[in-house]
């Protein structure tokens, strides 16, 4: 059986990917995939255990290595447990966050070495990544006033602006590099946000379905 697709969404907080990962799973099933859907950190019990852990408001200074680590020991699991199986058995998976999300909160933000999220990264998951990764780019003061409009601050959206503009910056800078990312501009109406995505999808379906096209499983720049 032919291996599936592996989607991912990123974005930063404000960004609009709740309803744009509702556009994206409707469009592929509309094309006739079977989608699996899911997210980090989280996906399985694990991993939403972990997840708690992370975005909980805590008093305890969190060490960035030991973030770091909590988010791939998360992602090992969902990936053994939930997207290799899937992408085996040729459903497409779509998921809210990957390893990007890493490289731009965890590298970007906090500051850690991007060689060793690399490393963790080959040991977590070294065959598994995305096919097409959809970045919803954002300025980080216009994000975080539509979270904060959405729900109480987790401790992501706490940290300062200039956190999450380095962040942005991070993201700009992998999506920029990567020929599988397409850039989408969320400071858009919801409309042109979801024709975007919706044309984005239709050239990626369409570019699987010729002769010769199979998945990417090589490590992005």
């Amino acid at each position: 059986m032919a291996r599936g697709r592996f989607i991912v969404l990123e974005g930063a907080e404000g960004a609009g990917k709740t309803s744009s990962m509702e556009t994206v799973r409707a469009a592929l099933s509309g094309c006739g995939r079977r989608v699996v859907h899911t997210r980090e950190p989280g996906g399985t019990q694990l991993g939403e255990r972990i997840r708690e852990l992370l975005v909980r408001p805590c008093d305890e200074p969190v060490d960035a290595c030991a973030e770091t680590l909590l988010l791939f020991a998360a992602r090992a699991q969902h990936v053994a447990a939930v997207i290799a199986p899937a992408l085996a058995r040729g459903d497409w998976v779509l998921c809210d966050r990957f390893t990007g999300s890493t490289f731009a909160y965890q590298c970007g933000g906090r500051g850690v070495d991007a060689n060793v999220v690399r490393q963790l990264a080959d040991i977590a998951h070294p065959r598994c990544w995305p096919d097409l990764t959809l970045y919803l780019d954002v300025p980080p003061a216009l994000g975080l006033a539509r979270a904060a409009r959405a729900r109480s601050a987790d401790r992501f959206e706490r940290e300062s602006l200039g956190f999450h503009e380095r962040v942005r910056a991070a993201y700009r800078a992998r999506a920029e590099a990567d020929p599988r990312t397409v850039i989408i501009d969320a400071r858009e109406s919801p409309q042109r946000v979801r024709a975007h995505l919706a044309s984005a999808l239709r050239r990626f379906v369409a570019a699987q379905a010729e002769p010769g096209a199979a998945p990417t499983q090589a490590r992005p720049p």
